[in-house]
């Protein structure tokens, strides 16, 4: 456990050579990577979404893809079509951008509801059905999808019932004045990012996200608190519905990643509240008059009343 740890502080550390400031981002995307969900960023354009996603593809060594999405992507676009060979007088499948292990899809919300359904059904089942033949998708894999702040969205924001597919939303938010400094001095970009070493292969992922599954313990009392937690959302005056048992497993999927990584084999109820305001805010919906609070302080003010076990 201690050499897997020491590699994803190695991995943490190189990242953030090409990602000056942006500690916080890069390691929940890793927790959310590690514990096998996908990532919804939502901010603003320029902030370094994509060389983020590339960097850790190249980290890892893993194949990637890019989808840009706009109002007349089909969802055929992204699962791949089956073109007919006249030489073999037969249809052959071409996959799509989907067939790679780390997917960035950039403005989600610009695509239409179709193609979003198509697209989250893909990271929910891990495997698409193109003309009644069902193809697997590749492992490890890993969407980072980017949705552009309320006052930019597209023409088809993402449904609240979908939003629950990704395992974590989280903001990038701009680089501190000497991290931008640097930024500028390097011309950062996303080229500069496939420069990145490759520090493990697929294997060694794999291996990781096992080892998180297997041994990292849950006591009942830790398990108890988080079930405190997920009915504490649900009897909330802020909140229309609370937390569905996907969302109860995200937050326990990612707080047990939080732990190994933090050099235990088991989980404590601030792992909890840690990856709470990134799990649950975008899985409940707020009612009216609180749309327009901190959502993530309200998240941590339910979090606090909920008594920790002893």
């Amino acid at each position: 456990m201690d050499t897997k740890i020491q590699k994803f502080n190695e991995i943490l550390q190189s990242l953030l050579l090409h990602l000056h400031g942006k500690e916080k981002a890069l390691r929940l995307s890793l927790i959310t990577f590690f514990s096998q969900g996908h990532l919804l960023i939502e901010d603003l354009p320029g902030l370094g979404k994509t060389t983020l996603a590339v960097s850790i593809a190249n980290a890892f060594g893993l194949k990637f893809g890019r989808i840009q999405c706009t109002n007349d992507l089909l969802p055929s676009d992204i699962t791949g079509v089956s073109i007919y060979n006249k030489n073999t007088d037969s249809f052959e499948f071409h996959p799509g951008p989907i067939f790679n292990n780390i997917v960035l899809v950039d403005e989600i919300n610009r695509a239409t509801s179709k193609t979003q359904s198509a697209l989250l059904e893909a990271m929910q089942e891990r495997q698409i059905t193109v003309e009644g033949v069902t193809y697997k998708l590749e492992q490890p894999f890993f969407v980072i999808a980017t949705q552009n702040p309320v006052e930019h969205h597209g023409t088809f924001p993402l449904p609240k019932s979908q939003l629950d597919r990704f395992m974590m939303q989280i903001n990038i938010g701009y680089p501190d004045k000497d991290s931008e400094k640097r930024i500028i001095k390097e011309v950062m970009s996303s080229e500069a990012a496939a420069l990145t070493e490759r520090l493990i292969d697929k294997d060694e992922v794999i291996s990781i996200q096992k080892s998180i599954r297997d041994s990292v313990y849950i006591s009942d009392n830790v398990l108890a608190y988080i079930l405190d937690v997920v009915k504490a959302t649900r009897n909330s005056k802020y909140f229309l519905t609370g937390l569905s048992t996907r969302g109860a497993l995200a937050i326990t999927e990612t707080a047990r990643t939080n732990a190994f990584f933090s050099g235990r084999d088991f989980l404590i109820p601030e792992d909890v509240k840690e990856m709470a305001e990134f799990t649950i805010p975008h899985r409940v919906i707020f009612k009216d008059e609180y749309e327009s609070y901190d959502k993530k302080e309200i998240i941590r003010s339910i979090v606090k009343e909920v008594p920790v076990p002893v």
